[in-house]
């Protein structure tokens, strides 16, 4: 009996299946339903291949076709779907040199990273398990399919992917794949920022970060990441039993804050991160600065975007300043808050500008905004038309 998740995508084994051609359900969808864990992403290897698929489907995206993958486009849902294959060399330790189609699933299986992500499932819910996935799973150890210093040395991101595995399920490292990860560690350096990048924000996000991050000081993995190769003091700084933080902004904050003299900018560049990615960043980060001098207040609420307000309270129980903070004192400082954005302000530019009709438009217009606006979060001013002109008047502008 499948799982929920499945039971759109069999349509699809069935379908490929009605054409003669094997198919199943394969690597961490697997996984993840063997160990109750919530499934994420369905992938599906065929026997059927590129050119095969785009003549039983309809709607197909080429992405990574010259690799035997498409994505398939199955009511409303993408579905990752790969011919089976045996590799060539990995001259640029990403992706095969050359590709070779097979018709079955066993030696597809055996170029996989970890056995724990070795698996196939079919349309029935049975289950082929080559390299003793389903042990290593019942004994929470992540192991390398076959000989690990060609797993790593074709993929060096693989070393990443089992201290990410170690963060998400709190598995433990097999002694053997550990001496391999070592032998081949340097090799990270070689790797596109941006995939690291995006194996750091999940392991970073997982339930068992701190196992991870053991892992990454115990190995000394940090020598091969930016920043961290010429800042080898950083994650041994690290505040003890770090919490999941749930994006690489917050990453960022914490970093930052153990090494002040490293900016964001720097941190946000070494590590290819989004214009949206470094924003978040100095915006925990200024109001974290706040917090550390004035504690919670309404002024703080008022200009954290809502969407920070998780990250905020993680990062302030990360770097233990002696205060805690609870998502639940913010919601209600929130609640409380006279506005929420500056276009809720009963006075305008324009308004202004009649007070002082001979004065010519200027910064000095935006400033007395600015300061309007704090004194009405702050409820030292009604948020009234007449309340607000009063006020002008008793705290004339500056005006050049």
């Amino acid at each position: 009996m499948l799982a929920k998740p499945f039971h759109k995508a069999k349509a699809i084994l069935e379908t490929i299946e009605s054409y003669q051609h094997q198919a199943y359900f394969v690597g961490g969808c697997v996984r993840d339903y063997l160990i109750n864990r919530p499934i994420g992403d369905i992938d599906i290897a065929t026997s059927a291949t590129p050119d095969e698929l785009q003549q039983i489907f309809e709607s197909i995206i080429p992405v990574g076709i010259e690799h035997g993958t498409v994505i398939v486009r199955f009511e409303g849902e993408s579905y990752e779907v790969t011919t089976f294959r045996v590799d060539g060399n990995y001259s640029d330790q990403r992706h095969p040199d050359t590709v070779t189609y097979i018709d079955q699933i066993d030696k597809d299986l055996e170029r996989r990273d970890f056995t724990i992500n070795a698996f196939a499932m079919d349309k029935d819910g049975k289950i082929i398990d080559l390299f003793h996935g389903k042990s290593d799973l019942k004994a929470g150890i992540i192991r390398t399919v076959g000989n690990g210093l060609e797993r790593f040395s074709e993929d060096p991101l693989r070393i990443i992917r089992a201290l990410r595995f170690s963060s998400q399920l709190g598995f433990n490292i097999h002694p053997e794949t550990i001496t391999h990860m070592k032998q081949v560690k340097q090799e990270i350096e070689s790797l596109a920022v941006e995939r690291m990048t995006k194996e750091f924000t999940k392991l970073f996000a997982g339930e068992h970060v701190q196992k991870a991050l053991d892992y990454i000081i115990n190995l000394k993995i940090y020598q091969y990441l930016p920043i961290f190769r010429d800042n080898d003091q950083l994650f041994v700084r690290l505040p003890a039993n770090v919490k999941p933080l749930l994006s690489f902004s917050e990453v960022l904050v914490l970093f930052h804050f153990l090494d002040r003299s490293i900016s964001i900018a720097a941190w946000s560049k070494a590590w290819k991160c989004s214009n949206k990615q470094k924003r978040e960043a100095l915006q925990l980060t200024e109001q974290i600065d706040l917090f550390s001098h004035e504690g919670l207040s309404p002024w703080l609420v008022y200009q954290l975007p809502r969407t920070l307000y998780g990250g905020f309270v993680r990062l302030i129980s990360c770097l233990c300043f002696g205060k805690k903070v609870m998502m639940k004192q913010i919601m209600e400082i929130d609640h409380a808050l006279p506005i929420h954005t500056k276009q809720e302000i009963n006075f305008s530019g324009n308004d202004i500008l009649e007070l002082y009709p001979g004065c010519k438009h200027g910064p000095w217009i935006q400033q007395l905004l600015n300061s309007i606006e704090r004194q009405i979060v702050t409820k030292q001013l009604p948020n009234k038309y007449q309340a607000i002109k009063e006020w002008i008047k008793w705290n004339p502008p500056g005006i050049n």
